[in-house]
């Protein structure tokens, strides 16, 4: 089961593995292109620092961020933004990220699921369509932005270098005003 939820806690810890040695997610998918290197005390700090600030939002507040726990377990995090590479976004039209931080828990539809369920979130709170960002090379996420319904709205070419190569910058949209969604 995939369970979209508030930070608690013991989450820290897993943000402290996730940045400073089980660094695969980041250092190879997720913006490899701008990853720095970090210490277990300096990640602690930020995601304590992190977790008092959100700790005490009342229910009705709106989340930019949630944890996604599969079966029972931590396991990445979803989010949204209005700050796009490379692309003006005057109406502030959210863009979704999503990392699957474990391994293990990767192709077996978590994150489209964590993803589906984060922007029917953002769509009750009033969100007319979304944006997603990733590069020619992710094909995971290009994958799961294809089962959610996104479609092409920008692209640049070979602005990415990951492993030596060039890849292209893109940027996709869900329209959330239709009636049906995938």
């Amino acid at each position: 089961m995939i369970v979209l939820r508030d930070m608690k806690p013991s989450d820290i810890e897993d943000y402290v593995r996730w940045f400073t040695t089980e660094t695969e997610w980041g250092k190879e998918w997720d913006a490899p292109w701008e990853w720095e290197e970090t210490t277990e005390e300096a990640e602690r700090e930020s995601w304590t620092e992190y977790y008092e600030s959100v700790k005490d939002l009342s229910p009705e507040a709106p989340r930019w961020k949630f944890e996604i726990e599969f079966d029972g377990r931590h396991v990445g995090w979803v989010s949204r933004y209005f700050d796009l590479d490379h692309l003006e976004n005057p109406e502030k039209i959210p863009a979704v990220g999503i990392d699957i931080a474990e391994q293990d828990a990767r192709s077996h539809g978590v994150g489209t699921e964590a993803l589906r369920q984060f922007i029917d979130y953002l769509k009750a709170q009033g969100a007319t369509c979304v944006y997603t960002q990733t590069w020619s090379g992710n094909a995971r996420m290009l994958r799961t932005a294809k089962k959610l319904g996104f479609v092409p709205y920008d692209r640049v070419k070979d602005l990415r270098t990951v492993r030596g190569k060039q890849y292209d910058a893109l940027t996709l949209k869900l329209d959330l005003d239709t009636e049906e969604q995938p």
